[in-house]
């Protein structure tokens, strides 16, 4: 038996639905709400049924949890001897090769990295998985790692000295092996795109792909069916130029000049833009003083060394590799320059210190039927919020998957009893007021007295959450947590740790986050999650929609907003014994002809405008 189960009606039913359709093939949408126990109402049928299974999940800690945690539990319930596999983007391990080369040459940016590049070579020695996330001491956002992994672009594969003990290889022999291989949707995609991560091998054996956390498919989709390069890509070619040529054993001045002058000409194009987090559509970053002459420099610097590259490629694997990546970055440069199609649409994207350049589609669909197409067998998508109320619709279209069978299952918690809907009166009537979020904080802070802190405030963007940080810093007597001043896994040790604190979050925070008990019993949302209408990606697809006689709104708009709002109050009741109040500070949930439609995709809370509600149901919960 598993420690702590509960027989739970929506589980045993969503699992018979699984099993019927890895028996008949086909695919499958299911909704089910917080609590169900998805993960074995597909684990347990996948075991079953026997055959090759890939599970592919929305995040790298959900893939983490799945493999350490989960299978375990399954397989010793059933008495299964199906072997599993973790299978992760090369990026996640070890390279061997990068490392010896960087220990070599020594040139690294900041002291500590020496100190941390040979904990990583002492972690490498002893690894039988090279799996960065087994090795703690280094940070998993730490920039040493670039030095000590490879990515599709730089792996030199069978050609690389290190080829028989390439932790990447055995992983992916393990893979091959085994009977349930656990990956992440991001190596999915990329293998459906580039042919390149193992997967290839993989699905042709499979009978059963099964994707948890499927809402975040379509935009996965989008990313790795479309083409990118960063400035930081860049800068990283320059630098691997100029290593692989000494490795070599060569000497070029020539080489050397035209990798430094393609680093700088990278280093500008980001210096183009102001801060990060801003995205841009084609016409509108042409706009930006300095863009086009430093785009037209890029592609420039980056001809002159694609040129050098090719007459020195012949020397080692590891220049033709650099050859090979000047010319696809100056191949997708040429792409940018040409006119956009009605199928996709170039933009920018802006961060700390890079700027990325796309060439994205605006619908994944016909990609990914033909995926699914190619490889008939049974295809299950799960997730807490794939449906508008119980209509599929949205999801399917998305992925092009309209034949698709679905299915929903309310969350087996008791909201009317456990949980409270509230929406303040007196916010301002337009939500991008000026003031608009002080009006935010005015109304969160007699909740959080209410319920002693033990709050999360998620915002639908960075400013928002930065302008609430200045006006609830001084105004509250509970520790304050801010996005951005720690890793998320680390905020949410402290936040349950502290217990009654009160955590400020936006985008990564709104799903995927796992808070049980008394230490969250708040969750505030400052208004509907509406994409921002300026967003390239959003713009081009509203102007695709409209073209061919679509409401853009209802279409998209609003079911896009509704998931991401689902997800986000989510995050307040993750066990039966947990209590709570969802915060919505939109009016426009009253004002507007779609609010009730909205609140109606939320699960079945009482409903109220009134504060006192609130205080009264944190005074009994205390009672």
């Amino acid at each position: 038996m598993v420690g702590g189960y509960r027989p739970r009606p929506q589980q045993l039913e969503m699992a018979q639905a699984i099993l019927e359709t890895i028996e008949t093939g086909g695919a499958l949408a299911l909704e089910a709400g917080t609590g169900t126990g998805k993960t074995f109402a597909y684990l347990v049928p996948a075991l079953l049924a026997g055959g090759k299974v890939i599970v592919s999940t929305g995040t790298k800690t959900l893939q983490n949890q799945l493999y350490d945690r989960d299978l375990p539990a399954v397989r010793d319930a059933l008495a299964s001897g199906a072997t599993a596999a973790l299978l992760k983007g090369r990026a996640n391990y070890v390279c061997l090769y990068r490392l010896e080369r960087a220990l070599a040459e020594g040139r690294l940016e900041a002291r500590e990295d020496g100190a941390r590049l040979r904990v990583i070579d002492r972690f490498a020695a002893r690894s039988l998985s090279g799996d960065r996330a087994d090795l703690a001491e280094v940070p998993e956002d730490a920039a040493v790692w670039q030095h000590a992994t490879s990515t599709r672009e730089n792996c030199l594969g069978q050609e690389c000295p290190k080829y028989k003990d390439c932790f990447v290889m055995r992983a992916r022999k393990n893979a091959l092996a085994a009977d349930v291989v656990v990956i992440n949707h991001h190596l999915f995609f990329a293998d459906v795109a580039l042919r390149d991560e193992g997967i290839a091998e993989l699905l042709p054996a499979c009978n059963t792909v099964v994707f948890d956390e499927a809402h975040q498919l379509p935009e996965t989709a989008r990313l790795f069916f479309g083409e990118t390069v960063s400035s930081a890509q860049l800068v990283e070619l320059a630098r691997d130029a100029r290593l692989e040529l000494r490795a070599a054993g060569g000497a070029s001045p020539e080489l050397d000049r035209l990798a430094a002058v393609l680093d700088k000409a990278a280093r500008d194009l980001r210096l183009c833009f102001g801060e990060e987090g801003v995205r841009l559509g084609w016409p509108q970053a042409l706009r930006v003083a300095g863009f086009a002459e430093a785009l037209q420099a890029l592609a420039r610097a980056l001809e002159a060394l694609d040129r050098s590259l090719a007459g020195q490629a012949e020397r080692s694997e590891g220049l033709a590799g650099c050859a090979r990546r000047a010319g696809a970055a100056l191949a997708l440069l040429a792409r940018l320059n040409e006119e956009q199609g009605e199928q996709h649409v170039r933009w920018v994207e802006v961060f700390g210190h890079s700027a990325q350049l796309h060439v994205t589609p605006l619908s994944p669909a016909l990609l990914f039927r033909k995926q699914m197409a190619d490889h008939p067998r049974a295809w299950v998508f799960t997730s807490a919020t794939l449906a508008v109320g119980e209509n599929f619709s949205h999801f399917k279209r998305e992925l092009g998957i309209e034949d698709a069978a679905s299915r929903t299952w309310p969350s087996p918690f008791d909201f009317e009893r456990q949980a409270l809907l509230y929406v303040p009166k007196g916010l301002p009537p337009d939500p991008n007021d000026p003031g608009y979020t002080a009006a935010v904080i005015d109304a969160a802070l007699p909740v959080l007295r209410a319920s002693r802190g033990r709050a999360f405030l998620l915002f639908t963007s960075l400013r928002a959450l930065k302008r609430a940080h200045q006006l609830l810093k001084d105004r509250i007597d509970y520790p304050l947590l801010v996005q951005g001043t720690g890793s998320r896994s680390e905020l949410l040790v402290r936040f349950r740790a502290l217990g009654n604190a009160v955590l400020l979050g936006a985008a990564s925070f709104w799903e995927g986050v796992d808070v049980r008990g008394e230490a969250l019993s708040v969750v505030l949302i400052d208004k509907l999650p509406f994409a921002p209408p300026e967003d390239p990606v959003l713009a081009a697809r509203i102007e695709a929609l409209r073209a061919q006689g679509g409401n853009p709104f209802m279409d998209f708009q609003l079911p896009q907003a509704v998931l991401q709002l689902k997800q986000g109050a989510g995050r307040l009741l993750r066990d039966e014994s947990d209590r709570g109040v969802l915060v919505l500070c939109d009016p426009r949930l009253f004002t507007r002809a779609y609010g009730r439609a909205i609140r109606a995709s939320l699960p079945p809370m009482k409903q109220t405008r009134a504060l006192a509600d609130v205080e009264a149901f944190f005074a009994r919960i205390a009672a």
